[in-house]
């Protein structure tokens, strides 16, 4: 009887030790998890923060460009700078927001070192892609439509419609054929002021981000070499790992051009 009473002590005891243990470790696991949020948090405000310091110094908001869109455009810009796709004395980077009409200037240049908007234009979609508004997407050959996403520009060259750019689509089944689709940046005679009067709208590429002559050279020199230029638009569908977040939890804004994070690979 003794020996039974001993026995299922013992087991109490063992017991009740597993389960404090238990306890103990779910509540070490909990305080980590919460204290894991609580710098993640602080992250996200250190970078939130930094993007809402250069839309509001930068007049952003009153050129009509949407505060969503320029912090998916410098997420995805410290991406593919912490990659090595962009220059890395690279501070300037192109938005085009094709949520909005064609009548609407929704090209801002930005250098975000000197917190400042170099200039803000139209630009053309692509004629598969739909009239005033651009609702269609596509990098397939002979679409003639706008292709989404994020674009590191490269070289100059002459061609058909004069001086022009080429750009390297980053996003893989996006824009990526971008250069076998001969998509660049170049000047169009229809992007302008008296077309909008007269068509309600402003021309139409065959997918090339065309702009006006009188800002094409412009616009070329500020962004050539190696520079983002990010495509936007709300459809269902698009996605990229440019605009993985987690590689703010190393943010920290920058003193200059260059990006103060630890190594994270994509």
């Amino acid at each position: 009887m003794k020996r039974r009473l001993w026995l299922a002590i013992t087991l109490l005891i063992i017991l009740s030790f597993a389960i404090i243990s238990s306890r103990s470790a779910t509540v070490k696991k909990a305080g980590a998890i919460v204290k894991k949020e609580s710098k993640t948090n602080t992250v996200n405000s250190a970078f939130a923060g930094y993007v809402s310091d250069i839309y509001q110094t930068a007049g952003l908001k009153t050129s009509g460009l949407d505060y969503d869109v320029f912090q998916k455009a410098i997420t995805g810009y410290y991406n593919l700078k912490q990659n090595n796709k962009i220059a890395a004395n690279s501070s300037v980077v192109t938005v085009v927001d094709f949520n909005k009409a064609s009548t609407v200037k929704r090209m801002w240049i930005v250098d975000l070192l000197k917190k400042q908007l170099l200039l803000n234009t139209w630009v053309a979609h692509g004629q598969g892609s739909g009239d005033d508004l651009a609702t269609q997407f596509s990098d397939k050959t002979d679409s003639h439509q706008s292709s989404l996403g994020f674009y590191v520009t490269d070289d100059v060259y002459y061609g058909k419609h004069g001086r022009s750019l080429r750009l390297d689509g980053m996003d893989a089944g996006f824009n990526s054929n971008a250069r076998s689709r001969a998509v660049v940046l170049h000047a169009a005679a229809y992007v302008c002021e008296n077309t909008i009067k007269q068509l309600g709208r402003l021309g139409r590429s065959f997918g090339c981000p065309a702009v006006s002559p009188e800002v094409s050279n412009q616009i070329i020199d500020l962004i050539k070499g190696h520079n983002m230029l990010f495509v936007n638009a709300n459809v269902s569908g698009y996605n990229s790992k440019y605009l993985n977040d987690s590689l703010l939890s190393q943010f920290t804004a920058p003193a200059d051009s260059s990006v103060q994070l630890s190594k994270a690979g994509i």
